[in-house]
């Protein structure tokens, strides 16, 4: 794309709110990231925000009818490895917030797990209308922490298909110290594994020393991956 720049980082939150366009060529705002930005953010004509395509690009702007680019497009390298957390669903709003927060962390796929101890099932019509509530909070949590690249979301996947990931392995008490080339973490229902399911999910993981609620440690899969990956904790070892 003409006047593209590569940039290390995206927007860090000075250029005012963050929003996701089809085309960051020519970018416009849809009804109700309008209507949130004008009656919750309360922003005005001629204000400044940055846009971004989910893919890595993104460039600052002033609001208005049309949108008034600002400056070139920059572009974001996807960060290296690829990570991947993979969790069974509990009850309540319990998915929506973990969903929140591995997108804040930068975890860039996130899968549905279906074991044989879930308490909560998502099959047909169920499984596709929850993916997409889903999709939205990982779109809004982007926005909101001003990520350039949309998560991924997906499944339900059955334990085996998951495991046979590369380099995936399980969340498991008195498991091994998680590395840095464990890239597809898997997070068991609150019943914990099956024995059938240890067999297949490969390496078993601690997440820490005590036991964990499942949301809880599918947030600590990926706040660990994502300092591995970041450098900003050793490996152990």
């Amino acid at each position: 794309m003409a006047g593209e720049e590569q940039a290390e980082l995206g927007p860090d939150g000075r250029s005012g709110p963050h929003v996701f366009v089809d085309d960051i060529a020519r970018p416009a705002i849809g009804a109700d990231d309008r209507h949130h930005l004008e009656r919750v953010l309360r922003v005005r004509a001629g204000d400044p925000l940055t846009v971004s395509d989910g893919h890595g690009r993104w460039r600052r702007c002033r609001y208005g009818v049309p949108i008034q680019p600002e400056d070139d497009v920059h572009h974001v390298a996807r960060r290296s490895p690829s990570l991947t957390v993979a969790f069974t669903p509990v009850k309540g709003d319990r998915p929506e917030w973990v969903v929140q927060k591995l997108t804040e962390l930068g975890i860039d796929r996130i899968l549905v797990l279906q074991a044989e101890r879930s308490v909560v099932r998502w099959e047909g019509e169920r499984a596709a209308r929850q993916l997409e509530r889903l999709a939205r909070i990982a779109r809004e949590a982007s926005m909101q922490c001003r990520r350039c690249y949309l998560p991924e979301i997906d499944g339900p996947y059955e334990i085996a298909v998951a495991a046979a990931l590369p380099h995936s392995v399980r969340a498991d008490r008195g498991g091994r110290t998680l590395r840095a080339d464990d890239t597809v973490v898997l997070v068991g229902p609150e019943g914990g594994w099956s024995d059938a399911e240890r067999d297949v999910a490969g390496d078993a993981v601690a997440l820490g020393d005590h036991i964990l609620r499942a949301e809880t440690a599918a947030v600590t899969a990926g706040a660990l991956m994502t300092a591995l990956r970041g450098g900003s904790v050793r490996q152990a070892g």
